[in-house]
Order: C-alpha cells, then structure tokens, then sequence
C-alpha cells in the first residue's frame, strides 16, 4: 500500500511542547567502528517519532542506548527533565522506557505467559508463582491484541508473527514513558498491523512517546509526526512528516532518488528449470502447479500462512510431498534432504536469515563459504587464502558494509546480514535461487541493490523464485506472479498486465483462476 492509498495520522499537526526524552551527542564505539557519532535526538509526549536510515546507520544501536543494551562512549539521556544513565535494561524499564526489539528475545521453553512477565512474574505466599493471576492477565493482555493463540501455549510452537505480538505484548505490562518499536510489523500478518496501530495510538492518547523505526515508508506516514533520519552513525535532519515526501526522506537518506521500475523481460526465456506438477505436503499446501524457467523471475505473492513458505521449502527438501512431481530440467526428482537439493543446484535463501542463514557467532568469511566447504578445503583441513578470495568477491560485488571479514555475523545490520546469506548461495553456483522475504527487514537503499541483483542473476541465466508479502517488491522484481491462499494457487498473472485490485483479490480467496490451465509462452 503506498502513501496516496493509506490515511495519514491525523495527530500530524506541529507540536512545540518540549521533548519528554532528549538524547544528546551519543557517542557509541565498538572495535574499529564508530557506530554513532555525536547524534541528538528527542520526543514528545504522546508523539510517534520516526527514526530511519539505512541499514548500519546507527538506529538500532541509539535505541539500544537509550534501553540500557549499550552504554554510550559520550553524551547524555534526560528523562522527563532529569539526566540518567543506564546500566542494564532492567534500569531502562523502570524508568518507563521499553524496547520492543526487531530481533525476538523470546525464551523458547517457556510459556506465552511466562514470556510476557518475565521478571516481573505475580508471587503469592511463599514467593511462589500466582500461575491463575498470571494466565489471566496474560490472556487479557492477549484479547486486548486480538491474538488467537492462549497464554499456555510454549513460544517455541509460535509462527514468527505471533512471536512479534508477543514481543509487543510485553509491552502492555508496564506502564511506560517512551516505546521503541524496532521494525514492529515486518514479520505481522494484514490482519495483526491495524491492531498494532490502535496500540500506538492508544499509547499516543496517554501521552506515551513512541519511537518508531521501519522501512516501510506507508507506515511512517500513516503513523508519525516526525521523521528523523541516521546516516553512517550521524545525524542527518528532522522532517515534519505532513510536509515532506517520501522522495524527500529517501534522500536524506541515501544521498540520492531511486529510481524503481519493473522487471524488463527478454525477447525469450530458456528451457524449464524448474516444474511443479499437482505438489501437495497433506494439512499444509495442495495441487501447486507451476514453472520456472532459465532467465525468469517467478514471483510468489500471498499473506502469511498461504502455503508460500512450505513450497519453498518442499522444492529444496525440507518437506517431503504426499503427492505431485517435482521436475528439474525435464527430469522427475526426488528430493530427501537439503544436500540433495544444493547437489542439484537449488538453493534456498531463507525467510528468517538469523535463526536458518546464518550462524551469528562465526565471522563473514565462515559464513560465506558455509554451503560450499568443499570449494575451500582439501583432505579436511581449510583453505585460509581461498576462502577470503570468495569473501572478497561477494563483499565486493554486493556492497557489505564491514570492517574486516573478521566480524561476527551477528554484529551487522540486517541489510549486510542478507547480503552475506545470498552471497553464502551463489558461490553453490545454483540452477535455481529462491528467495523468501529477501529484503524484509531491509532499508531501502539495500533493498533496490538486492532487486537490481536479482534481476541482474536472471539476466545471466538463473531461474529465480522470490516469495514476498510485498505487494511493491514481488511486481517491481517478477516477470510472471503466483497467487497463493489457504495453501492453493488461486491465479498466475503476467508481471505486466497484472493489476493491484486483482493481486489482492487473488491472495484473499476472491479470485480463482484454474492453475492447471496453459502456461505461458516461453517467449513474452
């Protein structure tokens, strides 16, 4: 949805009151790198102040500061007129400022409840656990977000989406001043973002200051009153949001307009790479049929839970399917595992890059070369030289940001965290790229380098099957779009000729065409 289709807040008018919380010359070094130089930064009470900038730019890092994560090298935090310092979130929280992070500090084991309540859990004599006051409150908190799923249930059985109404739940225990809402609704389903909004704005009307960082720019005109933008550790300027344009944020950004435009076909494709034929996993997707061919984008579009992900992960052997064909090059195959299919050329660049891309405590280079050790090894021992040659080739040829090949995965921004999964993937040197979500998460200058990427790598021969819930992202980068819901295709669009209304109506069960029908040509 852009901008001119989603209202905007109508709290937007200019608001001179002065700022509940200033953050003043933060200074934050790590080894090598100086993640923040001398940035301010204030809200006021009851208002959503956007804070963007690309991925690295410092704004996870000054929210950290602010939630006691990071103590700052320099500068000072006034709260409600009065200077503090934080040493632990712990600190921060009682003090009224919660953070609701973009990574999930979830505790798997543990209940829904349990989660919500952490270390602040209800006791009754004898210091022991009041479970019948904490299930309640809990499942109160959970009506008040329109959840489905109970407080009893372990977070370990939660989708990703309702682990993030978990997070957000947390923050309806206390009663705070300041919420840091860090990409809140990247991993939210349609129906869960209205809900999340009435939460803001319910905070905004008792006088809550929210802190507001995503990448989704309809978002940040729906919601804020003012934008202020990072860039490389810096601060780089305040926008009244109801004056301002979305070109006009990009570039004080980036330092530059995009320019986005549609995926161009070629004159012809190649041969099929890959076909599915009447696929079916019993209880989660049936009847999926659909090709790929050499040189082609194959888009895939529908709502969390349509199936989208489980097809994914069935075409590289993840999942075994209970009926159907799975065709590469002609060829019927069956795929049993994960190495049968990097064998057979698929690779799959997965939707949750932290928990299934990559392992966070290794340095760039391990992670780069992780899918193809064999490329980078003889008689089971490393091959130091080699292995930095292919990490300079992908950090080079996609960009990322990091001061040796040294660091640790786990301490980049999510935009060069990505990068670096697609690189670990290409150096397979798939047939087949999949790519699920590739740019959630992702600013936007990161994002339009990742859609040049891929449609650079279907130039030069690759099939490539993106899954995204962006309705922008899965028509600027497809040449031909499959519509999912309720784990079946409901329609097969032509990337040019299709129109928003229709895209929506597919994904939501309105519009069903006959996926077994005629293909298209191979020429377009």
């Amino acid at each position: 949805m852009s901008t001119a289709t989603m209202s905007r807040n109508p709290r937007h008018a200019a608001d001179s009151s002065s700022p509940v919380l200033s953050l003043i010359d933060i200074t934050k070094k790590f080894p090598g790198v100086v993640a923040l130089n001398k940035v301010s930064f204030d809200v006021r009470a009851g208002e959503v102040h956007a804070l963007l900038g690309e991925n690295g730019a410092g704004k996870s890092t000054l929210m950290k500061v602010l939630a006691g994560k990071h103590q700052p090298n320099g500068g000072k935090i006034i709260l409600a007129g009065e200077e503090k310092s934080f040493e632990n979130p712990k600190q921060a929280k009682k003090s009224g400022i919660v953070l609701i992070h973009q990574e999930q500090s979830l505790v798997p084991e543990m209940s829904v409840a349990e989660n919500i309540f952490l270390g602040s859990l209800p006791l009754k004599w004898g210091n022991r656990v009041d479970w019948k006051k904490l299930h309640a409150d809990s499942s109160e908190i959970l009506k008040r977000l329109k959840c489905t799923f109970s407080s009893r249930d372990m977070v370990s059985n939660l989708s990703i989406a309702k682990k993030q109404m978990v997070e957000i739940a947390r923050a309806l225990v206390f009663t705070p001043r300041i919420v840091v809402f860090d990409e809140p609704t990247a991993s939210l389903t349609d129906h869960e973002k209205p809900v999340l909004y009435d939460i803001i704005r319910n905070l905004q009307d008792q006088g809550v200051g929210i802190v507001y960082i995503s990448h989704r720019m309809d978002e940040i005109f729906h919601l804020s009153q003012r934008i202020s933008v990072l860039r490389d550790g810096e601060y780089n300027g305040t926008l009244n949001t109801a004056n301002t344009s979305e070109d006009e944020v990009t570039k004080l950004m980036i330092g530059r307009t995009l320019e986005l435009d549609h995926a161009s076909k070629p004159d012809e494709f190649g041969e099929k790479m890959l076909e599915l034929r009447h696929l079916s996993v019993e209880g989660v997707f049936e009847d999926v049929s659909f090709s790929v061919r050499k040189g082609e984008i194959v888009g895939m579009y529908g709502l969390v839970g349509a199936g989208r992900s489980e097809v994914a992960e069935t075409i590289f052997g993840l999942r075994q399917p209970s009926a159907g064909e799975l065709l590469l090059e002609g060829r019927v195959e069956t795929i049993r595992s994960s190495h049968d299919a990097v064998v057979k050329g698929i690779a799959l660049v997965p939707e949750d890059r932290k928990d299934q891309g990559l392992i966070l405590g290794m340095n760039c280079r391990d992670n780069m070369t992780l899918s193809a050790l064999g490329s980078v090894s003889s008689m089971g021992f490393m091959k130091t030289g080699e292995e930095k040659v292919v990490y300079d080739k992908y950090q080079q040829a996609m960009k990322i940001k990091t001061p040796s090949w040294r660091q640790k995965v786990g301490n980049l921004s999510g935009g060069n965290q990505q990068k670096i999964v697609i690189g670990k993937w290409l150096h397979t040197h798939p047939k087949l790229l999949i790519l699920d979500e590739p740019t959630r998460g992702i600013d936007v200058g990161s994002k339009a380098e990742i859609h040049a990427l891929i449609k650079e790598l279907a130039r030069s021969g690759y099939a490539v099957l993106v899954i995204s819930s962006e309705m922008p992202e899965v028509l600027g980068v497809s040449n031909r779009i499959i519509a999912m819901y309720d784990g079946r295709v409901t329609a097969e669009f032509d990337g040019d000729a299709v129109s928003e209304d229709k895209l929506v109506q597919a994904i939501t069960g309105q519009y069903v065409t006959d996926a077994s029908g005629p293909e298209p040509a191979a020429s377009a």
